[in-house]
Parts: C-alpha cells; sequence; structure tokens
C-alpha cells in the first residue's frame, strides 16, 4: 500500500468531502481516505500504482486535483512546468480577489431581481405573471449555476448534501408555481455560500500565515560578495547575513555580530531576546538591531518553522473526539430528515383529503433543514482556530484530540531539573575527606565527570579550570552516577542512593550529605575503591515563573505533583519553595513511568511536564505530554503532544484555559446548531417556516458558528504576565 496526497482547491466545505469520500471509495484499490479540509488536502491510501486511477477519479467529479509531490509542492494541469508549495497555490492571489468581488457584484444583481419579483407578486401582479417569472428565472440563472453544477455531481455519486437538497427544493418550488420564492431561495444559498466560503478561509489564514513566516530570499556569501538567491537553495554550512529590521531566513548559528530578535512568531515571547556569537536563531524571527552573519544549521525544509508548520498541518488532519462525533451524528440525520420530508409529502395527502400542494411545500423546507452544514464545519473552524491561536503564543499543540483533552486534566507531574528549575546547576561546595585536598577531589572528579553530557556533571566540570586527567573505561549508571578509571586509578561519583548502595556512607558523611541537602543542593559523594574521597554539592535555581505557573495551576483545580531522580531533601526544599502538593524523589526513568500510573489511577488523566529527552518515556505515556522549551529541538517535536517553545512553565496553565474555552465554544456551537434545527423543524411542520426563511435559518447558523469558531483566533489568557 502507498499514499498519495491531493491539494483539491473545489473542496470547500464538507459537502464535496462526501462527494470525494462516496466517489473514491467504489474504486476497490483505495484503502482509506484522510481530509484537511482548511487546506483542501485529501490523502488517499491506495494499492500501488493506482494513484493515476485516484486522480482521473477525483477529475470525472469535477475536483480538478492536484498531485502534491515531496516537499509540499504539486503537479498538475494548471502548469505543469513549475511546482509551487500548497501554501502557495491556496495562498490568495489577486486574480482570486476580483473573483470574488465580480461574484459579489452578480449575486447583487441576482438579489435584486429577485427581491423585485416579490414586490411585484405582492403588489401589482400574480406570482405567474411574466413579469415576475421573467425577474425569478434571470436571478436563478445568475445565482443557481455553481449550486446546480454541483448537486449534479452529488446526484452522480449518490451524496446526500445541501447543494442537492437545495436544488431539489428550488425544483419543487418551480414546479408549484412559486417563481419569486424559488429565486429568493437560489439567491439567498448562493450569498450564504461565499460568506461562509470567506469565513472558512479566515481559519485557512490564520495557518497559513504561520507558514509564510520564512523570506523567499536570504543574502548568501560562497567565496565572494553576498548574493540573493532563493531561500531553498541555501545549504547547510552556508553563511547568511541578515540586516537589521529583517526576518532570519533559516535557522542558524551566529558567527559574527550581535542584536535582538523578535522570537514571537516561534516562542511566542513578547520582549526579544538577545543574541551573540554561538547563539542559535530561527526561521522566521526578526533581526531588530545590528546586522547579523549566521552559519546555516538547517536546510529550508527542516527548520524548526518548517517543523512547525508540519506539525500544524498533520494536527489540522487528526479528528478531535468532538469531530468524529458530529460526523457520526451527521451520517444518520440527513437521510432521517429526507425521509421524513418524502413522508410529510405523500402520507397526508394520502390518508386524508388534504391537498397536495401546501404539504410537499412543507416537505421542501424540511429539505432545507436536512443537511447539517452548521454542525459540521463548526468543529474544523473552532479546533483549526484554537490550533493557531496555540501556536501564536508558543504552544505547539499535535492535534485537536490533545486541545480537547488538555481540559480535563486533573493533575500535572513535572520534573525538576530545567522544568521547576533553570537546568543550569552550578557547582558551589566541595567538601574533601581524610588527607585529599580540595583541589585533588575536585580535579579527579571534573576528569570523570567531563566524559559525560549530564546538566549536573557539566556543573562540576566547569568547576575546574585546570588541566584534566586522562579518564578510561567511563560507564554511566542510569540516573546515579559514572564509574571509570581516572589518572590510572578506579574512581566513582554517584548520588547519595548510589554511595548508600555502594556501602561507602560513614556517619561523618551522611550529616555533610544531610546538611547540603537541607539547603536544597544536589549532592554527590567521590570515592576511590573502598575510600571516600569527598562530597560535591550543585544547586540549581528556581525558575522565577515557575512559581506563577504552579499558581495559576492551582487556580484551576489541578494538582501539581513533582517527579524527580534527585533526592528527596533536595526535592523537598524545592517544592516547598515553588508550592509542589506531592513530591516523588530518586526516580529511575522506568520508576516516572509508574508514577504517572499511580497518579492517573488516583486522580485522573495527567500530564507530564519535561525536556523532551530524559522523560520522554513518561511524556509518551501521560495524558497530555509537554515538552519544555522545545524550539530546534526534534525529540521533543517529535515525544510531546504539546510543545512549550521556550522555557515557560507558564504555557501548561494557558493550555488548559484555552482547551477549556475551545471545549466549551465546540459545545455551544453543537447546541446552536441542533437547535436551530429544531426550531425550525418544528416551524415547518406547523405551516409557519417558508423556504427563504429556512435557507436564512440553516446558512445563517452556519456563519454565526463560524464567526464563534474564529472568535478563538483573538484569545488571549489575562492572567499571564508579558
Amino acid at each position: 500500500m502507498t499514499t498519495t496526497r491531493f491539494l483539491v482547491p473545489a473542496m470547500d466545505c464538507p459537502t464535496e468531502k462526501e462527494i470525494i469520500a462516496n466517489r473514491l471509495g467504489k474504486l476497490s484499490e483505495v484503502e482509506g481516505l484522510d481530509f484537511d479540509l482548511l487546506d483542501r488536502i485529501v490523502t488517499v491510501r491506495h494499492r500501488e500504482g493506482a494513484d493515476g486511477r485516484v486522480e482521473a477519479a477525483l477529475s470525472d467529479i469535477g475536483m480538478s486535483p492536484q498531485r502534491v509531490v515531496e516537499g509540499g509542492a504539486r503537479s498538475g494541469p494548471i502548469d505543469e512546468c513549475c511546482e509551487p508549495t500548497v501554501q502557495q497555490v491556496v495562498r490568495p492571489s489577486l486574480a482570486g480577489a476580483e473573483a470574488w468581488t465580480r461574484g459579489a457584484w452578480l449575486l447583487g444583481l441576482a438579489g435584486a431581481a429577485a427581491l423585485a419579483a416579490e414586490i411585484l407578486a405582492v403588489t401589482v401582479a400574480s406570482e405567474r405573471s411574466w413579469p415576475v417569472i421573467a425577474l425569478s428565472v434571470g436571478a436563478i440563472v445568475i445565482s443557481g449555476p455553481a449550486t446546480f453544477r454541483k448537486a449534479f455531481v452529488a446526484a452522480r455519486t449518490l451524496t446526500l448534501n445541501i447543494n442537492l437538497l437545495m436544488t431539489v427544493a428550488v425544483a419543487g418550488a418551480l414546479a408549484i408555481g412559486e417563481w419569486p420564492e424559488a429565486a429568493m431561495v437560489t439567491v439567498l444559498f448562493a450569498v450564504a455560500e461565499l460568506i461562509e466560503s470567506r469565513s472558512v478561509d479566515r481559519a485557512r489564514d490564520a495557518i497559513r500565515s504561520l507558514m509564510a513566516l520564512s523570506p523567499d530570499t536570504a543574502r548568501v556569501q560562497r567565496g565572494g560578495p553576498w548574493v540573493e538567491v532563493a531561500t531553498s537553495s541555501v545549504q547547510l554550512g552556508d553563511l547568511v547575513q541578515v540586516l537589521p529590521g529583517e526576518r532570519i531566513p533559516v535557522d542558524g548559528t551566529i558567527r559574527r555580530g550581535s542584536s535582538a530578535v523578535d522570537q514571537a512568531p516561534i516562542t511566542g515571547e513578547s520582549v526579544p531576546v538577545d543574541k551573540a556569537p554561538g547563539d542559535a536563531v530561527f526561521a522566521g524571527t526578526i533581526n531588530q538591531q545590528g546586522a547579523l552573519e549566521l552559519e546555516v544549521t538547517a536546510a529550508q525544509s527542516d527548520t524548526t518553522l518548517a517543523r512547525i508548520a508540519r506539525t500544524i498541518r498533520e494536527a489540522q488532519s487528526q479528528k478531535a473526539p468532538t469531530e468524529r462525533f458530529v460526523d457520526r451524528f451527521a451520517r444518520w440525520y440527513t437521510p432521517l430528515v429526507v425521509l421524513i420530508a418524502i413522508g410529510v409529502a405523500v402520507l397526508p395527502p394520502l390518508v386524508s383529503d388534504a391537498a397536495f400542494q401546501p404539504w410537499l411545500y412543507k416537505a421542501l423546507v424540511l429539505l432545507v433543514i436536512a443537511c447539517p452544514c452548521a454542525l459540521v464545519i463548526s468543529t474544523p473552524v473552532t479546533i483549526v482556530s484554537g490550533l493557531a491561536a496555540a501556536a501564536r503564543r508558543g504552544l505547539l499543540v499535535k492535534g485537536g484530540v490533545h486541545l480537547e483533552q488538555g481540559r480535563h486534566l486533573r493533575v500535572v507531574a513535572l520534573d525538576k531539573t530545567g522544568t521547576l528549575t533553570e537546568g543550569k546547576p552550578s557547582l558551589v561546595d566541595v567538601v574533601p575527606f581524610g588527607v585529599t585536598s580540595r583541589d585533588d577531589v575536585l580535579r579527579r572528579a571534573a576528569s570523570l565527570e567531563a566524559m559525560s553530557n549530564h546538566p549536573i556533571a557539566r556543573a562540576v566540570a566547569r568547576g575546574w579550570t585546570g588541566e584534566l586527567l586522562p579518564a578510561t573505561d567511563v560507564r554511566s549508571i542510569e540516573g546515579k552516577g559514572l564509574v571509570g578509571v581516572v589518572g590510572g586509578a578506579p574512581l566513582a561519583i554517584g548520588s547519595h542512593r548510589l554511595a548508600e548502595e555502594r556501602g561507602v556512607c560513614s556517619p561523618e558523611i551522611e550529616r555533610d550529605l544531610a546538611r547540603l541537602e537541607a539547603e536544597g543542593k544536589s549532592v554527590m559523594v567521590v570515592w576511590s575503591g573502598p575510600d571516600v574521597l569527598g562530597v560535591l554539592a550543585v544547586a540549581d535555581s528556581v525558575r522565577e515563573t515557575s512559581v506563577e505557573a504552579v499558581r495559576a495551576l492551582h487556580a484551576q483545580g489541578i494538582r501539581l505533583a513533582m517527579l524527580t531522580g534527585d533526592n528527596p531533601t533536595t526535592a523537598k526544599a524545592v517544592a516547598a519553595r515553588v508550592g509542589i502538593d506531592q513530591v516523588e524523589a530518586n526516580l529511575l526513568p522506568e520508576d516516572k513511568l509508574a508514577a504517572i500510573d499511580r497518579l492517573a489511577k488516583e486522580h485522573g488523566p495527567v500530564g507530564m511536564v519535561g525536556d523532551g529527552v530524559n522523560d520522554a518515556p513518561a511524556l509518551a505515556r501521560a495524558t497530555i505530554g509537554f515538552a519544555m522549551g522545545a524550539a530546534g529541538t526534534d525529540t521533543a517535536l517529535e515525544t510531546a503532544d504539546v510543545a512549550l517553545m521556550k522555557d515557560d512553565l507558564r504555557g501548561v496553565p494557558e493550555f488548559v484555559a484555552l482547551s477549556r474555552r475551545t471545549g466549551a465554544t465546540l459545545w455551544t456551537n453543537i447546541a446552536l446548531s441542533i437547535g436551530i434545527k429544531v426550531v425550525f423543524f418544528g416551524l415547518a411542520l406547523v405551516g409557519v417556516a417558508t423556504l427563504w426563511m429556512a435557507v436564512f435559518a440553516d446558512m445563517g447558523a452556519s456563519l454565526l458558528v463560524a464567526g464563534n469558531g474564529l472568535r478563538l483566533l483573538r484569545w488571549r489568557q489575562p492572567s499571564r504576565a508579558p
């Protein structure tokens, strides 16, 4: 089985989605379909070699498919010589804007004709007079072709959608002589479709704006003067120049110059970040002051911005629980109402002396009510608006399902180092024992710790500025320490727990360890064979934002737990400063997994916040995994469900607040959609609702719920400090 992605410009709403599903569902070679309604992408899983038949089937129903090839390009009948990206294909163009304006003028003309027909029919002529019929036909001819064309395709694929139902309703109205009403219904529906399309485009634009931040060109030096080239042609190791006020085109490391860089497009930080030689910068961010020269560290397709774009695109195609519920509901709702409409048209005249025409008219009104457009369109617009709002705040959510689940979290587990603390510990104490000097203990320890990338090991290594001893046979004892041969003698550095396991802790050593741990420091014992050489203590400062984040989570009714490999005394000291409810210390990676399971059993859905590397198993096991400081980190983006693009724990309560707001919006939209249907269903049965009122209510509900969903684009959490 293989997968082919198609850009389908004609797929504007769920009605086209149903047609495509019905048409491709008849092909035996097709194994499955995924729809990205907002980017107009259909992903088809099919047998090897069947892509041509799939493309022909899409063309057969007027969808004008354009195959998306690797890297985001497409091929198709519009322009065989060029392969722009998907974002370029769907980006609104001047021609598209002119077409929209022209369509609006034509609909205005059709509306004037339909209104004139209504006025003439009521005042000076009958509904079947030639002037009324001529004006009505003119309005229908101008505003109806797109609807009737889509209805024809729906009929061919046996799809019950709003275009087919509207066409049947218009034909029925004409058959019983309701010319002005048929014209008004056609015009109102076309106007509503146009406005709805523009509303959905706002959600598309919100995501597209995130994907279009990187400049198309870059200023590169390759052994000569600076020249401008396409960003897509920039290679790893190239030197790129970025002048003040320009957007940075690629990810890179600063080699020359210093400046303040606005990283808000990537991390959501409201204050520019000072950058100097050796610092990393990201594509799409803005150089504010000095000129910078960067060494390229990622090709355009692999930049942090590109990974964010891919993640959001994939997130759109994942259906949230509410969206799956809506799809299941719509599957039986429309056929049921159509059957009721047929019964309303046929049964009363058959079982009584009732006239056929009034009951047929009621049935036509029911047909208009039968399509759940508002219900179906509300969920993807709301979810994508929520995803875009999160991305603008530096919260990269990897699917609507996670955005919805966030409101159910009852407990959040936090790693200590790099999450609650700065993650940049420094050596603060060296306590020698016996005849060993302080410098000798530190030199030996630094020589061994220099072989490790652990933050605490790096802190010890930085504490010694002299020459290091040779270290060989170095082995890591996971979560506990290091052993090896330093300067020809065996040496071990380990946690309090490891020292006790190896039996090297004397009462005197225990007293020093207890004293240092009570001060909130992480301690290590250094020994060679049976002899303890000394004790080291490392301290890591608590993040200023951690207290704010914990306070905000408590205000949301969420319990906090610390899961750390550090010793209990240090962990409790940090927890007390921050306000954590529960502490579990001395945990190995597998212990954190068990802790996540216990928390879930005791309290309910659990979130886990870590660095996306050491905490990957716990992040994967939690209901929602949050990766801290994920900008530029592949592992974090791959492991976590929500990536906090900067090192700010306040993103977690912000995500929970957005999730709750999104959930409330979704269920408000569902209630509005179903409620309006129920009201007009009743009005239709008692003969109060007219055809044009039903159209106005149906499409008005679609616009109402789409607009309500789009409000999430302006969402802000007022309690978060800049």
